[in-house]
């Protein structure tokens, strides 16, 4: 497996109601990482997720996936790149008024509208167990299911494509804390068998320490720090020893 960034940023500066909340954000994802973004209210976090899906462009600076410019690409090879990476939206994005199977299969029908609908729902089907979810769950509406089992229906639908890279907003925020540890273990198992590289945001201080291999720390508009969990811990800077303070290195 190459090496290569399977994300680069560079340089990147947003200004949003007159202020500038990245100013010269700069870091590189690489394959089989699990890398959490952290960072104060107002530091934006979520903002930066939708740049790197292209939902959003910055003022200024590069984003590249997979060694491609965001901002160079044409219509298509912008629909190319999405089919090689699966969101997940803070609150899931689940369509209400849709069954789970019928969530978990609008991308499919979106980018592969030639598949079966045999195979297609074969494929779902396959997802939801991937995420963790037992088969009666797919003719379920959202609202019949719990919350951890609409985040888990959530990451099938991000997984529907079967994509390289994962981007996770807030994924165990509303859950409680058995759910939520549950959650990232199945998320763990997914990179690992699956060799998926994955970027989320959290305020979860349990999956930053237990899940993620990386963590880069936003303050205002620029990252801080970048590294290892417990290495950033011991960062000497007021933000970050406030942050960690409720979970110490030495208590890990």
């Amino acid at each position: 497996m190459s090496n290569a960034p399977v994300v680069e940023v560079a340089a990147l500066r947003t200004r949003l109601s007159g202020r500038w909340v990245h100013d010269g954000v700069g870091f590189a994802l690489h394959p089989g990482e699990i890398v959490a973004l952290i960072g104060g209210s107002g530091t934006g976090k979520t903002v930066l997720l939708n740049q790197l899906v292209g939902l959003r462009h910055p003022d200024s600076g590069t984003v590249k996936l997979f060694g491609q410019d965001l901002a160079r690409q044409g219509t298509r090879a912008l629909q190319a790149l999405r089919r090689r990476f699966g969101l997940l939206f803070q609150d899931g994005a689940l369509f209400s008024a849709m069954r789970v199977v019928e969530n978990v299969a609008t991308p499919l029908r979106e980018h592969m509208p030639g598949l079966s609908p045999a195979l297609r729902d074969e494929v779902v089907r396959l997802k939801l167990a991937l995420a963790g979810l037992p088969p009666d769950a797919a003719d379920k509406m959202p609202s019949e299911l719990s919350g951890g089992m609409r985040k888990r229906a959530a990451l099938a639908r991000a997984l529907a494509l079967e994509p390289e890279l994962l981007f996770l907003d807030e994924p165990t925020s509303g859950l409680d804390p058995i759910s939520a540890r549950e959650f990232d273990r199945t998320l763990r198992v997914l990179v690992n068998s699956l060799g998926l590289t994955v970027l989320f945001t959290t305020h979860d201080m349990d999956s930053l320490w237990e899940l993620a291999d990386r963590v880069i720390v936003l303050y205002q508009g620029k990252v801080i720090a970048d590294g290892p969990v417990r290495e950033v811990a011991r960062v000497e800077h007021e933000w970050i020893q406030s942050y960690f303070e409720t979970r110490p290195v030495d208590g890990q």
